[in-house]
């Protein structure tokens, strides 16, 4: 469960979130949207643990593991699978202690490393990598090629695979869609779909996230604001509140109104101005 709790964000001088508070659900699927600049980067920059609330809190599992997709890729000469299954940084990390513990003769070291390999899947990542890949609209030649020898936009998606590779309990994707054309959209959202975690998004694409979110998150005037369903629930759901108050609206206007002319005809009469006060204060 994800907690925001009585919290205040600022950037520089101005306000993006005062005093919000919101509960997300284990295995939600969360839409996050807002206008531009109002704090969604600045939110997924608190879960990421990058930036510190100025005050409240947000609450979540230490344990819980934490992906989201790099904004910058380095020209590497790494092939674009090997550095796609670099997002597994639990696997990079056992075959970095194998290769210590084999260096140093250590058997029963070794032992275990292995049975933690096992139950990392090590022996499908190749092929998990690849099969990811080629969703993303990678040929396997692609594959072997050099990340450097890849445009920005291919790069990007090299990002995504390398989050999508990370095992996560929270997933966390900013325009995930963007350099994508359809047919890697349509695949992403079926991956997206089957995912187990809690996963949050920032899209300007409501049919991507009218395919995959079930809860929407939004920030107006700087409070969280949650509904259940997708965008377009969203936007049926948000337009009745505003038709709702847009009629209370009225009738107080109108009620308004009638006070005002009791006030104005009858504060001057010293029978009626007890009365007169009292629609005042009203």
């Amino acid at each position: 469960m994800i907690r925001f709790l009585n919290l205040t964000l600022r950037r520089g001088v101005k306000v993006l979130i005062d005093g919000a508070d919101a509960t997300l659900n284990p295995g939600d699927k969360i839409g996050l949207i807002g206008a531009n600049g109002a704090g969604k980067s600045s939110l997924f920059a608190l879960l990421r643990g990058e930036l510190h609330a100025d005050k409240g809190d947000v609450d979540f599992p230490s344990r819980w593991r934490v992906a989201h997709v790099a904004q910058e890729t380095p020209p590497l000469p790494r092939a674009a699978v090997d550095y796609a299954i670099d997002g597994d940084t639990a696997l990079r990390r056992l075959e970095r202690e194998l290769e210590e513990a084999e260096a140093a003769n250590d058997g029963e070291r070794i032992g275990e490393i292995y049975a933690e390999l096992a139950d990392a899947d090590a022996y499908t990542v190749r092929s998990r990598a690849e099969r990811l890949l080629h969703g993303l609209g990678f040929t396997h030649e692609q594959m072997t090629q050099p990340v450097a020898s890849f445009s920005g936009g291919w790069r990007m998606r090299l990002n995504l695979a390398q989050a999508l590779m990370c095992p996560s309990d929270l997933l966390l994707l900013d325009e995930p869609t963007n350099h994508l054309d359809l047919d890697a959209i349509i695949w992403v959202e079926d991956w997206l779909k089957r995912y187990q975690g809690t996963l949050v998004i920032i899209s300007h694409d409501r049919d991507f996230l009218d395919g995959v979110v079930n809860v929407i998150l939004h920030i107006d005037n700087t409070k969280l604001k949650r509904y259940s369903g997708n965008y377009s629930d969203f936007e049926r759901q948000r337009a009745a509140a505003i038709v709702l108050l847009a009629g209370m609206a009225e009738k107080q206007a109108r009620e308004r109104a009638h006070l005002e002319s009791f006030i104005n005809r009858f504060k001057a009469q010293a029978s009626k101005a007890r009365q007169a006060q009292s629609r005042m204060k009203m």
